[in-house]
């Protein structure tokens, strides 16, 4: 699996509907995408300023991800969001290791 973070800003429509019907939508769509794609949300929650929410889900591959991000982004909820994988701390061990090989010279 691969972690993603995802961070979202929902709607004022979206922010108003959940003033008159609170409920914890991370219990819900994580059921939902759990059920439909096999993916899980492990982490996160709801959080002010630049996003709404942010969560960490672990999904098979980028497709599987970037299906639950279109398809969240399709439902019309959402103002904007961002994805970003994540590395684990041995993936990001490896990469730091390989960069010491990369020949790169930068511009001047």
């Amino acid at each position: 699996m691969t972690q993603f973070l995802y961070q979202a800003t929902y709607t004022s429509d979206s922010l108003a509907t959940q003033i008159d019907n609170p409920v914890d939508r991370l219990a819900q769509v994580g059921a939902t995408i759990e059920k439909s794609v096999g993916a899980k949300i492990v982490g996160g929650g709801f959080s002010f300023g630049d996003y709404d929410i942010a969560v960490i889900i672990d999904a098979d591959d980028k497709e599987t991800m970037a299906a639950i991000a279109i398809a969240i982004a399709a439902g019309g909820a959402i103002r904007s969001a961002k994805t970003t994988p994540l590395l684990s701390g041995d993936e990001w061990v490896a990469a730091m290791t390989k960069a010491s090989s990369v020949i790169y010279t930068p511009a001047k």
